[in-house]
């Protein structure tokens, strides 16, 4: 019975085991085993240093959590933001509407240099033109 009691306190105080798996262990009720640690003089330290470590472990899954959910919500936005230029592109690309000189240029920006004395974009003619093409495209 004595050496019961050892193992008992040792598990918890020095194994720092829950009163739950200690019982199992021994295979005796979890009551007894609370009854034999709270007569010890060290169960208030006990005590105290579990809650503080309990504190500790919520605060880095709290932190934890918070940092996924901003993660999350940064790829949900930046999903969003692709999703909207594509569309926006497909709309610009729609053979269903005439696709305008300043739209072309937005899209093949590249090929276009800004003329500032002539307040216009030019087509860079090395690229080579086909005739559909604009030569050049006035800023607005």
């Amino acid at each position: 019975m004595v050496m019961q009691k050892d193992k008992i306190l040792k598990l918890f105080y020095t194994e720092h085991l829950k009163v739950k798996d200690i019982a199992g262990i021994i295979k005796v009720s979890s009551a007894y085993v609370t009854k034999i640690i709270k007569i010890d003089s060290r169960y208030e330290k006990e005590k105290n240093f579990r809650k503080e470590k309990s504190k500790e472990k919520r605060r880095l899954e709290q932190n934890n959590f918070i940092k996924q959910k901003r993660e999350n919500k940064k790829i949900e936005d930046n999903y969003a933001f692709v999703q909207e230029q594509h569309k926006q592109a497909s709309q610009e690309l729609s053979k269903t509407r005439k696709f305008s000189d300043e739209n072309y240029r937005k899209w093949n920006s590249s090929a276009y240099k800004y003329n500032p004395s002539r307040k216009r974009y030019e087509f860079d003619e090395q690229l080579g033109r086909s005739y559909d093409v604009p030569k050049y495209v006035k800023e607005r």
